[in-house]
């Protein structure tokens, strides 16, 4: 399984970007795909994930400003951020669990970067 991500960037404060993910290689029936997110120095953290039954969960910090959603037929996870702020900014990974086998896949991190 591989899972490439895009959508990264510069952006003001304020400002919105989104992020995408795409998986390839399987298609699993059950699974949580998401991001997480590591801002240096510290822990690597859950930002949102989407469950194949549709539900999502939100880190609390995210709520109200992003919005993660799925494309089943492209396999493909978006993270629209809105009202982004300066410590929103971090790498921002993507990842896939399959609860089936319970394993964990990560794709590249993509650099997310908030000017204030």
């Amino acid at each position: 399984v591989q899972l490439q991500a895009s959508g990264g960037g510069l952006v003001q404060a304020g400002g919105s970007l989104r992020l995408s993910c795409a998986a390839s290689g399987r298609t699993f029936r059950s699974y949580s795909m998401g991001w997480f997110r590591q801002a240096p120095g510290k822990e690597r953290e859950l930002v949102a994930r989407i469950n194949s039954d549709g539900s999502t969960n939100y880190a609390d910090f995210v709520k109200g400003r992003f919005t993660i959603s799925g494309d089943s037929a492209q396999n493909t996870v978006y993270l629209q951020m809105s009202s982004l702020r300066s410590e929103d900014t971090a790498v921002y990974y993507c990842h896939l669990n399959t609860w089936a086998t319970r394993k964990n896949y990560w794709g590249q991190g993509t650099l997310v970067t908030v000017s204030s």
